[in-house]
């Protein structure tokens, strides 16, 4: 790498140095900006180009062309075509602050579109994000073991598309994903009431398992839960509330796995069913 040190002459006037300096910030404004290629270009070939990048996995390149359709074609419906198309391309190119933003964007400024159903459900899709990579397979990770802002905000734009939208295309599919999500904030809860349990803090854990119990119902969670409960509750000497719970775990659930095999029965994450 070659490099340049500026020095000072000896004896040089100060007229001197400052052309010299005048001719450095000269030189360095001198460069001309790459000539854009799509200036003679229609929205409909911008548009072309920038489907065929992103078919191409050249997120990279299809976004700023899709960005430059929406300035050539505002106030079109090609331009908010293109909006959600970016949104699109930045959730496929993991950039999920970036697409949500684009999405809001859209939502504020086109209230009335046609492709409203579709925006909301792109918006839950990138908060969802169920991609829990290697690291998240090995350790068996779920999402109830993550920050759950992003799941409640999942959760109401899907709410939201399936209130507003019930007809829509997308609403079957969100309607399983919003009970994926109801699941995932209830075994949230579990995750923590079976940390206490095992570290011997068992009048934590029935707090927190009550709480999932109290605000979530109907969803496999639950199970677990109660079962937490019955063994804090045995660990405890509690034998009144230990007997109840484990009358209720038999009736509720009796085919449950917790009773016979324990917390490792269930190994594998229930939810995977798209």
């Amino acid at each position: 790498m070659f490099s340049t040190k500026l020095s000072v002459v000896p004896n040089a006037s100060p007229l001197v140095a400052a052309v010299c300096a005048l001719s450095f910030v000269i030189a360095g404004c001198s460069s001309t900006p790459a000539p854009d290629k799509t200036a003679g270009w229609s929205p409909n070939k911008i548009y072309a180009e920038a489907k065929d990048e992103a078919s191409s996995g050249a997120y990279d390149k299809a976004i700023p062309l899709y960005e430059k359709l929406e300035g050539r074609a505002a106030g079109t419906p090609l331009a908010q075509q293109a909006q959600l198309d970016k949104a699109y391309v930045q959730y496929k190119g993991g950039e999920q602050a970036q697409a949500l933003a684009t999405l809001n964007r859209f939502i504020k400024l086109h209230p009335a579109s046609p492709a409203m159903d579709y925006a909301l459900y792109l918006k839950g899709l990138v908060n969802f994000n169920d991609d829990l990579g290697l690291f998240g397979f090995i350790s068996r990770q779920d999402l109830s073991e993550r920050d759950q802002h992003a799941a409640k905000e999942s959760f109401e734009s899907f709410k939201e598309l399936a209130t507003r939208f019930p007809d829509s295309r997308y609403t079957p599919d969100s309607r399983l994903r919003m009970a994926y999500i109801v699941n995932s904030l209830a075994q949230s809860e579990v995750h923590v009431a079976r940390y206490y349990y095992s570290r011997g803090a068992y009048i934590a854990a029935i707090n927190r398992a009550q709480t999932a119990i109290a605000d979530y119902r109907d969803v496999p969670a639950v199970e677990e839960a109660t079962y937490i409960l019955y063994k804090s509750y045995d660990a405890l000497g509690m034998t009144e509330l230990r007997d109840d719970t484990r009358r209720i775990m038999e009736k509720t659930y009796p085919q449950s796995h917790y009773m016979s095999k324990g917390f490792k029965s269930v190994d594998n994450p229930w939810y995977k069913f798209w």
